[in-house]
This record gives structure tokens, sequence and C-alpha cells, in this order.
């Protein structure tokens, strides 16, 4: 599944090689044109088959969150900085990997039976945190690790319950794999797909996508989060799995085009496919970029709800993200008319 292989590729921040060598294999089958911006960003374009029936831009991001080291102690452990946003709640005790050499590590903190109350009563902050990769000291650290390398989760692919998977990096191999399956078809417009990186640390090579791509739209194909746990009350759950792809009308940086939202909308009505309003304004991805960048593009946001989003543990819903797929691919065949 080329989900699953996209999951399990390492590509943090500013480090997407990995995913962007996985995307030019894939995307230079189907493209009429593939290149590389000096940002990394892959751009594919393909030709329709009817020349003026118009251009879409769709984007999504191959950056997931991670670390990067920052020291190396007398003791042998790490210590870190965060590449987009966690929750340090989240990583304590979980494994990870190290630089180009794979090296295994484990998020550490002072043991909770050694704390003071003064500490066990503190929310712990990444400051507070350590990698152990298991060397007795500074000089059995530096032959494995540097300062500057990168740090990406380790977390299996796991499907469970009624059609639903776990994996790191859902946010947002899933509109990857949407983009490369939209690849695969023939329209009658044009269509650039735009892969792009550093979006997790300020929608930087969106904006760079946006500037370089000249379409009649951009729709951008991501990862959102899912607020549905608990006892959340109805109006700020933002969406929910298994209710179908989310339709952005605003969040923390962009405002969805209104014409372009509501036809998104009364095709998926029209076409079956099962969708929700994202109805908490929050978030942010490319779309805040690429709307404002150069001349102006019109852009909505078509997102897969992610429970646990950025963590090694995100959760996602089979069908919402089928349902991405389909509306994308749907827009492309019935464009604005």
């Amino acid at each position: 599944m080329v989900l699953k292989e996209l999951c399990a590729l390492r590509g943090v921040s500013g480090d997407e090689g990995r995913v962007r060598n996985f995307v030019l294999a894939h995307a230079r089958k189907h493209a009429t044109e593939v290149t590389v911006d000096p940002m990394g960003n892959v751009l594919a374009f393909k030709r329709g088959t009817k020349p003026g029936a118009g251009h879409a831009m769709f984007a999504a991001h191959m950056d997931e969150v991670g670390m990067i080291i920052t020291g190396i102690h007398d003791n042998g452990l790490l210590s870190y900085a965060t590449i987009g946003g966690i929750d340090p709640r989240v990583v304590v005790s979980k494994p990870v990997l190290v630089g180009d050499k794979e090296v295994p590590g484990v998020i550490g903190a002072k043991a909770i039976h050694l704390q003071t109350r003064a500490e066990f009563e503190k929310v712990l902050g990444h400051k507070d945190l350590y990698i152990d990769i298991g060397a007795k000291d500074k000089d059995s650290a530096e032959d494995l690790v540097s300062l500057g390398d990168y740090v990406t989760f380790m977390s299996d692919w796991v499907e469970f319950g009624e059609g639903f998977v776990k994996a790191k990096a859902l946010d947002d191999r899933v509109g990857v794999m949407t983009m490369l399956s939209l690849l695969e078809n023939t329209y009658e417009m044009d269509m650039t797909c735009a892969f792009t990186v550093q979006e997790e640390v300020g929608l930087r090579g969106g904006r760079c996508a946006g500037y370089n791509v000249r379409a009649d739209w951009a729709i951008v194909l991501e990862g959102t989060t899912a607020n549905d746990l608990g006892d959340i009350p109805e109006h700020q759950r933002v969406c929910i799995p298994g209710k179908g792809v989310a339709i952005s009308f605003m969040d923390r940086t962009s405002i969805g085009n209104i014409p372009l939202r509501k036809r998104l909308a009364r095709i998926a009505q029209e076409e079956g496919i099962p969708w929700q309003l994202k109805t908490v304004v929050a978030g942010g991805n490319d779309a805040g970029a690429i709307q404002t960048a150069r001349g102006a593009m019109p852009t909505a946001a078509l997102s897969v709800p992610c429970r646990n989003i950025h963590s090694p543990s995100s959760v996602a819903s089979f069908s919402d993200i089928e349902a991405q797929f389909r509306l994308a691919d749907a827009f492309m065949r019935r464009g604005m008319a």
C-alpha cells in the first residue's frame, strides 16, 4: 500500500529527501513534466486533454514533525529542539530514530518515583526531556550521532477497528498519496500537484510553490485535527473521523474562497461523497501561503480528520482518505462549471 510506504519514510521538515525521491519515482511515470525547485518542492504538471478547460493546483506537504539534536552531554544523553508543533506530554517513553544511521533511542524524563512533589505537579516541557541512545558517555554518543541530526518517531503501521489506521506522519502523507493517485488519471483540465516542504515550520514550501504555479484554483489536501475524543462539546469537535472529508471555511492562516468551497460541497453532495465542515477555526496549512502568493489564487482545503495529530500514533479513517481522493477527482472531472 502506497500510504503505508509513505508513512514509513523519514521526512522531518528540512530533511524531506526520502519522501521526495519516492514521489519523484511515482510522479515521473504519469506527469507531463516534473521539476524540483530550489526549496525542494516537487512540482508535477499534467496537461489536460481540452485546451482552455482550466488549470487546477493541488498541494500537500511531504514533511512531518520531528526533532533535531542540539546537545550531546557527558552522560551520553541527547538534548533536542522540536521541529513543528509537538506536545511534550505525548513523547515521553516513545522510541525514535536519530540521524542518517537511524540510531535507535528513547525519549525519557526524570523517573516519576524520584521527582519532588513540585516536579510531579509540573507539566513537563521539551527542555525537561532527553533522548537516550544507550551511550555510556559523550564520546560514545558522538561516535553514533552528531549535532544537527534529525530525529523521527519510530511507529508501526497498525490497522484496527472498523477501518482505522494508526501511523506516524498521516499529516500529510494522506495528501501526498491522494495527489499521486490523481496523477494516474487523465482529465480535461491541466493539473499541477505541488508536493511541498517545510509546511510544519511556517508554510515555507507552499509559499514558493504558490509563487511559481499559475493556476485558476488551488486545493490543499491535508490531515487536520480531530477533537472528538472524551467529553468534548459538539461545537468544539473540529471534525470527526469516519464522517467524511472535511471542507474548511476558515483556519488560522486562511479563509477559503467562497465559490470554490461551495462548489466542492455541491459536488460532494451530488456525487454521494461523505463530507463534513471543519467547524472550529484551528490549525493552518499551505492554503495560507498559496492564497496570497504572487498575484493570489482562489484556494480551499480538503482535510482528512486525524486523532492524535503530530504524534507517533496519529489515527485516521480509510473511508475519509478515500473521500478526499474522490472529491479531488470529481472536481478535476467537473471543475467550476
